[in-house]
């Protein structure tokens, strides 16, 4: 890269060859904020094939460079986390894999969130879970053991002092502080049960979220209780509705995602973030509209 110099006494005009490397160093400390923020700009528009050079930068013994390659880094992981996700939402047919559409949400409303680490502890706790059920014999024995273990031992909960928030809704996020809503709550037993061969099946009722396995149905957002169809009933009663045999079918993986979509969208509308509110909105019509 060439680099023109401009000597400070002599006014000549010098002409250096410079690495690429050293280049973007000398650019990302400019005293000029305005061109530091167009260097960015410009490495950001270049998208992936940036990345190497990027990563390099991010391992240079200064905070300074450091910090403006990872901000740029996030920016294009960010755009095409947006891409995938947008993919996804049109192709993604009612039996899809709702879990990995969750890391990819998660990927797109969060940029550079490393997604393995998740996996590995769901992985772990579902190893763990598969020695404690190897004796049960009966769908409420291991519902209920389930519901020791993450309600229980792991303190898996209901976020009821922050319910709408947006990190009640993406997976990692829930994985970390152990609390989310009725819906990523269920998807953790959910993916927990699956890894020990357990099948737990999401019902989606107006107003609340619970789980089924076989023909027990329980509440994975007030510590995994079993219900029985009388508190189901109160359930739907306290929204003013008649339960119905349809409110008791199994959800859809494209019947959950959107719901995870329509709270994410509550959620940036009563906190007045229009930028997420519309990447959510034609996410979901993306979603409705999807082909098989």
């Amino acid at each position: 890269m060439k680099i023109t110099c401009i000597h400070p006494v002599s006014g000549f005009i010098a002409i250096r060859m410079f690495s690429q490397k050293e280049a973007l160093i000398r650019l990302f400390h400019d005293n000029d904020p305005e061109t530091v923020r167009l260097v960015k700009e410009q490495l950001a528009a270049a998208g992936e094939d940036k990345i190497p050079e990027l990563q390099e930068l991010m391992r240079v013994d200064d905070e300074s460079v450091s910090r403006h390659a990872r901000e740029v880094l996030t920016v294009i992981s960010g755009r095409s986390a947006e891409e995938e996700f947008s993919l996804l939402c049109h192709f993604f047919g009612d039996g899809a894999d709702v879990e990995q559409a969750c890391w990819a949400l998660a990927r797109a409303l969060e940029p550079g969130v490393c997604i393995l680490p998740y996996e590995h502890k769901l992985s772990n706790w579902g190893r763990q879970f598969l020695v404690r059920i190897s004796s049960a014999v009966s769908n409420r024995e291991r519902v209920l053991l389930l519901s020791e273990f993450l309600a229980g031992e792991l303190e898996f909960r209901g976020n009821t002092d922050d319910y709408y928030c947006e990190r009640n809704s993406l997976l990692p996020r829930v994985i970390e502080t152990r609390s989310g809503i009725p819906l990523t709550l269920t998807l953790i037993y959910m993916m927990v049960g699956s890894r020990a061969g357990m099948k737990i099946e999401g019902i989606n009722l107006p107003g609340h979220f619970i789980a089924r396995h076989g023909e027990v149905y329980f509440d994975p957002f007030h510590h995994g209780r079993i219900l029985i169809r009388r508190d189901v009933e109160g359930i739907l009663l306290r929204q003013g509705l008649a339960l119905r045999d349809s409110h008791l079918r199994p959800a859809t993986h494209r019947q959950i995602l959107l719901r995870i979509l329509s709270n994410l969208l509550y959620v940036y509308d009563l906190h007045g973030d229009c930028n997420k509110r519309e990447r959510v909105r034609h996410w979901m019509q993306a979603l409705k509209c999807c082909v098989e």
